[in-house]
């Protein structure tokens, strides 16, 4: 899977929701799914055009990403098929600066660490992050996306 393509995948699976709550109740740790992403790309692959990719999940789609974080720092992440298999999974650790979640896992032979700013939601929050999702140098790539609480 092309480099790019699986960390703006990768960064679905990774925000999580809860019912709406101040920054001071949020708790990451639950089972996610991404309901919403968009990524906005001023410098698409340095060039002067800009590139959006926009989905909110609801026309049945080959994947859903799902994320689950754990008490001790960790989390895992997958996309579930419409087969109800969980694939692609992958694992690294977490943690809350404030109302920041900072994610870090290895891809390949590099370690990826990226933020989000939190902002709760009803049954979940809202994360933006600004990263180069493009992979083109330039962290300029601002991706925004809303999650809610998978109930087991």
């Amino acid at each position: 899977m092309n480099r790019n393509v699986f960390l703006l995948i990768f960064s679905i699976m990774l925000m999580t929701a809860c019912k709406k709550k101040s920054m001071d109740e949020f708790d990451m740790v639950n089972k996610w799914q991404t309901t919403y992403l968009k990524v906005e790309m001023p410098t698409a692959n340095k060039s002067d055009s800009l590139k959006v990719v926009e989905d909110r999940f609801d026309h049945n789609p080959e994947r859903i990403a799902q994320s689950q974080y754990f008490m001790d720092g960790t989390f895992s992440a997958w996309f579930l098929t419409k087969e109800g298999k969980q694939v692609d999974r992958t694992t690294g650790k977490w943690s809350m600066k404030k109302d920041s979640l900072i994610v870090d896992f290895i891809y390949g032979w590099k370690t990826v660490t990226v933020g989000y700013k939190i902002i709760p939601i009803e049954n979940g929050f809202k994360g933006i992050s600004k990263y180069d999702w493009d992979n083109d140098g330039e962290y300029d790539d601002l991706l925004t996306m809303e999650t809610k609480m998978i109930k087991n």
